[in-house]
């Protein structure tokens, strides 16, 4: 599943103090529903998919990281919170969440694992009711449009912009 973009895919942390850059990606974008990812993930699963490490890079920061086991660590931002990677010591590449890219829609999920943990909220998403965008439900959104610090999805020589 290579990108569209020669240079990559970019993606980050909420506040923009980690980028990165993903030159290729792997054939496995995928959901897990174990529970170390739903602890992870402060939701009901991760989306991730692999990056081969040589065609990795840091664009900007270094991110923490929380040693989830004996062969995993996990990388998070330590300014906003944004999970950012799973990676096992004994593989070559690392584990991106997807929803970190600043195009996740590009990235089609393959398949799901961890099901022993899955919990039952998943399968009533495709049935809940409809209530349209958050701009038609929340009568803050405006205020908070107004005032957002989230980095855009896109690649900046600096941030937060001056």
């Amino acid at each position: 599943m290579p990108p569209s973009d020669p240079k990559g895919l970019s993606g980050g942390c909420q506040c923009g103090a980690i980028r990165y850059q993903a030159r290729s990606l792997l054939d496995n974008p995928h959901v897990c529903h174990c529970r170390m990812c739903q602890k992870a993930a402060g939701n009901f699963f991760m989306a991730l998919v692999g990056v081969p490490l040589e065609d990795f890079t840091w664009t900007r920061g270094t991110p923490a990281t929380f040693k989830s086991s004996e062969h995993v660590e996990r990388g998070f931002c330590s300014q906003c919170g944004t999970p950012l990677f799973f990676r096992h010591d004994q593989n070559q590449h690392i584990s991106m969440t997807i929803g970190s890219f600043d195009q996740p829609a590009t990235i089609p999920l393959r398949f799901q694992l961890g099901m022993e943990a899955r919990l039952p909220q998943v399968d009533q998403l495709a049935d809940l009711e409809d209530y349209g965008t958050t701009e038609e439900n929340d009568p803050g959104a405006a205020a908070i449009k107004a005032t957002n610090h989230q980095h855009p999805d896109h690649d900046t020589a600096e941030w937060p912009l001056r």
